[in-house]
């Protein structure tokens, strides 16, 4: 009698935990790298004998190469291999950190910046998409949480070190710090992670030069309307040629078999809204931020380490926020988690402005500046998780690098435009002056904050991906315990 012949063997998921590692250190390193120079600046200003626009150069630089590149590298990614452009992108990165910490001038500090910003275009999406392959679906919503709580950190630490570096290390060890992280991250990612690709399609040249120059337009635009006016002709020209490069973009999407960013994508409403809401909440809380770190060194005078350590009370919430809204995600709806987040947010920045003076003492402000970071943990996850849900597995890559795209672009925006605000009602010339020209431009990111979070709960809380070519569903279903414990 023959016997059955046994069952195949079943290939082995990476567990859970080296995978977020594998996908999180390099992206720590990037996200940390995006805010760390901003606390330093005083300090590059007298080595280098920096000028007033090198330092603004010195932030923007990273700025421009990460905003712009994100869907180029999501789609070379995609079709030459995402590990492959992933370990890339580190590869990259840290040999810029490298040129960073070397550089006794300017011009070299910015030439590099930007070379670091090109590698983290290539870390950030691709890490993201990477860990989803890398989990089961229905471990997806933690393992997304964790990942945002891992970069909460990345944000949380940075004016830190900043203001370490400022009162007592060199200025290179900002960047010193990424060589030993790089080391470790490329063999890590080689071991732990397994190579995938997209839709094996041909590489829409046309679509990226149109999309990088566009992007680059619009942010140079964007980043420069502060300093140079918003109606100086130069800037007008960057902002309309951004603006008309984009629309040719999308004409030629359309168009295209092998589109760099499918436009069917902005069919789906969950990834439209989701997209509108990230850019909304990256505007008010990030612009907000770059100008609420200012003032807890000013009204009342403290240092620029002081400054960054009380940041923590809400730079820190995401860490532990994050992990709890992604395991909710699929039970509560990921709009109603990012709406109630926004809201969160924008309640905190009202609250803050009602009660800064030049002398409001610190416990006056850790309540807001906690709600405001709860906030930013209930959207982080669940932004990440319904993007990625609603497209194909096979288009992660390019859904994620969109969704970085918005939120860089929010960013740079509120950035921008709170700056603005700010010049035109206050300045530095003393405390009383700082807190003059903050109030109403917080109250610009309230605004746009509380704006995002309505926006949010019109996302459908269920909603269907496209099918895969094998009519099998992309949608994570929740974890329970026994499948979180084995994976771990």
């Amino acid at each position: 009698m023959p016997t059955a012949a046994p069952p195949a063997p079943t290939a082995r998921r990476t567990p859970l935990w080296p995978a977020i590692v594998a996908c999180s250190l390099p992206m720590f390193m990037t996200a940390l790298d995006n805010l760390v120079v901003s606390t330093a600046l005083r300090t590059l200003q007298q080595d280098l004998s920096a000028s007033a626009q090198d330092l603004q150069w010195f932030v923007n630089a990273y700025t421009l190469g990460f905003a712009c590149f994100l869907l180029v590298c999501a789609g070379l990614g995609d079709r030459y291999g995402r590990r492959r452009f992933f370990v890339l992108g580190i590869v990259v990165f840290t040999l810029a950190s490298v040129g960073c910490g070397l550089s006794d001038t300017s011009g070299q500090l910015i030439a590099f910046r930007a070379l670091q910003g090109l590698g983290a275009a290539a870390v950030m999406p691709l890490s993201l998409t990477l860990l989803s392959a890398a989990v089961p679906d229905r471990l997806r919503g933690l393992a997304v949480g964790l990942w945002s709580a891992v970069s909460g950190t990345a944000v949380a630490l940075g004016p830190v070190v900043g203001g370490a570096v400022v009162e007592g290390l060199d200025w290179q060890w900002i960047f010193w710090i990424n060589v030993p992280v790089g080391l470790v991250a490329v063999p890590l990612a080689l071991l732990v992670l397994k190579e995938s690709r997209g839709e094996r399609a041909r590489i829409d040249v046309e679509g990226m030069l149109l999309v990088t120059a566009g992007l680059l337009a619009l942010v140079w635009g964007i980043v420069n309307g502060e300093t140079r006016g918003w109606s100086d002709g130069r800037v007008l020209l960057a902002l309309a040629g951004g603006v008309v490069l984009l629309a040719l973009f999308t004409l030629w999407e359309r168009r295209t078999k092998a589109p760099l960013l499918p436009l069917r994508f902005y069919r789906v409403r969950a990834f439209t809204l989701t997209n509108l809401v990230s850019a909304a909440m990256y505007f008010g809380v990030f612009g907000s931020i770059f100008l609420l770190a200012q003032y807890l060194q000013i009204a009342p005078p403290r240092t620029p380490l002081h400054a960054g350590v009380l940041t923590l009370s809400w730079t820190l919430m995401p860490m532990f926020v994050a992990p709890l809204a992604g395991m909710l995600t699929e039970r509560v709806g990921g709009g109603r988690l990012m709406g109630l987040g926004l809201l969160l947010q924008a309640g905190g920045l009202v609250w803050i402005n009602l009660v800064a003076t030049t002398d409001t003492p610190y416990s006056h402000l850790v309540a807001p500046m906690a709600l405001a970071g709860i906030g930013m943990g209930l959207t982080f996850a669940p932004a990440a998780t319904v993007v990625l849900s609603s497209v194909r597995k096979t288009e992660h890559g390019k859904a994620s690098g969109a969704n970085s795209t918005a939120r860089e672009i929010g960013g740079t925006l509120g950035v921008a435009v709170l700056g603005t605000v700010f010049a035109a009602h206050g300045g530095y010339l003393s405390p009383q002056d700082f807190v003059d020209g903050v109030r109403p431009a917080l109250w610009i990111g309230a605004a746009v904050t509380a704006l995002g979070g309505l926006v949010a709960f019109a996302i459908p809380r269920r909603h269907a991906a496209p099918p895969e070519p094998d009519g099998e569903s992309t949608g994570p279903a929740a974890p329970d315990a026994r499948e979180v414990r084995q994976a771990v």
